[in-house]
């Protein structure tokens, strides 16, 4: 039996090694997109977009901090990924850790719960002179051996200030809870023990209040829920925080940037969280969750589920929409007149652009606020770095501490009858022009926004 040859076979030999050959070029220039576009390596670095309105201290700011005005560069292979800045910072924190000695202060609150908090003195005198103390409220779920928080705490110890950081009732893994409740999204009970504390042992310290993420939502809180809060408070610095609890929440449910991935993450460790301290929430007495929340627990697959079924009844609010009212700081933070620095990232898959119009418009309104945002650094990344490894201390670290310097100095230069420890509100409102009607339209603005 003999195979018959088509005489029009061998004209395709030439051919079809160039075809498949076109066919491998497609294919590496498709991944060579795809990794452009992942990893935006086409995206230019710049300063921070900086919000203010034009005052003696703004002026004074930026004359005194340099990388507000300077661009901020991310390691060049990967840093431009908001998604991989977030990844490093959230699977290590920081590298390079350094190893910090301090002592854990533990203060009974009126419900029977025990607040804790770590205090690590400085390594050196302030360039003022000054006695300073940076009180921290990390982020969520987070405390003092998180690895973000060595490191800043390290850089401030360097610069000469005392460093006191809250840790989340809850979220030490080594401490049981003597109350059936845990931290949530805005209770300030335990950041304003930790404050009083220090107020009381260092009578003439000045404080500089920072939060991360949702620390950012609690100290703006506690600042604004009292004027006699913000007595001998410098200024206060939160970063990637996103300032209307409701709204944030609502925007964990989209797809956009991944956002309903990593709200699937966070109420991951949440859960696990709450379920570690499952005996002394069912076992304590006055606890308000039952074991049929706990079942809904198991279930839950976003932070709004969580929230339901167990942290707004730590505090007994009847129902989320009047938990995530009540716990946001967007109905306090326009009451905060102490200079308030806020910081974000563009590129930060965790906060949605339309929460960024808040910080906006209360830089445009209110004389003492200034907004940041920077094109990248994730949410609490901030990488720098020449290619692929990044350095120790990060952009966020630097700038912070900066921010803090310009305004101990600022501080130090005034007369002493205007210094912090002397001021109220009622003098500061005075002295802006900024009245509180203006206030209270500048709130209403803000819930437009949101």
């Amino acid at each position: 039996m003999t195979l018959l040859e088509d005489p029009d076979m061998g004209s395709f030999g030439p051919e079809l090694p160039a075809m498949f050959d076109g066919v491998k070029l497609a294919a590496v220039a498709t991944v060579l997109y795809v990794i452009v576009r992942c990893l935006n390596l086409n995206s230019t670095t710049a300063p921070p977009e900086v919000g203010h309105q034009d005052t003696p201290l703004s002026r004074y700011l930026f004359k005194s901090c340099p990388l507000l005005t300077k661009e901020y560069i991310p390691p060049l292979l990967w840093g431009k990924s908001g998604h991989l800045q977030t990844a490093l910072y959230g699977k290590m924190g920081r590298v390079n850790t350094p190893t910090l000695y301090g002592f854990r202060k533990f203060l009974p609150m009126p419900d029977g719960a025990t607040a804790t908090f770590d205090l690590f003195e400085a390594r050196g005198d302030h360039s003022t002179g000054d006695d300073v103390t940076m009180v921290i409220c990390p982020g969520i779920g987070n405390h003092s051996e998180k690895n973000y928080i060595r490191t800043f705490v390290d850089h401030s110890q360097r610069q000469g200030y005392r460093c006191a950081v809250l840790n989340h009732l809850g979220a030490l893994p080594d401490m049981e809870l003597t109350s059936p409740r845990m931290f949530t999204y805005g209770c300030t009970w335990e950041y304003a023990a930790m404050v009083g504390y220090i107020k009381r042992a260092f009578p003439e310290t000045l404080l500089v209040v920072v939060g991360f993420s949702l620390g950012g939502n609690i100290v703006c809180k506690f600042l604004g829920e009292s004027p006699s809060n913000q007595d001998r408070v410098l200024c206060c610095v939160t970063v990637c925080q996103g300032y209307s609890a409701l709204r944030v929440q609502e925007t964990f449910l989209q797809w956009d940037q991944c956002r309903r991935l990593y709200n699937f993450m966070l109420a991951d460790r949440m859960k696990t969280l709450i379920l570690s301290h499952r005996s002394s929430l069912l076992g304590l007495n006055g606890s308000n969750i039952g074991d049929v929340d706990l079942n809904r627990l198991y279930t839950a697959t976003s932070l709004m589920q969580i929230d339901d079924s167990i942290m707004r009844k730590f505090h007994g609010y009847s129902s989320l929409s009047e938990y995530y009212e009540k716990e946001s700081c967007l109905n306090y933070i326009h009451k905060v007149t102490v200079p308030l620095f806020l910081l974000n990232s563009l590129d930060d898959p965790l906060i949605h652009p339309s929460l960024l119009e808040i910080p906006r418009a209360l830089a445009e309104k209110m004389p003492n606020v200034m907004f940041a945002l920077t094109q990248h650094g994730g949410h609490l990344g901030f990488f720098e770095g020449a290619m692929l490894f990044p350095q120790p201390l990060t952009w966020m670290d630097k700038v912070i501490v900066e921010y803090a310097d310009a305004l101990c100095r600022w501080e130090k230069n005034r007369p002493a009858c205007q210094r912090s420890s002397h001021q109220d509100m009622n003098s500061y409102l005075k002295r802006t022009g900024v009245t509180i009607s203006e206030q209270h339209n500048l709130h209403r603005s803000l819930e437009t926004k949101q």
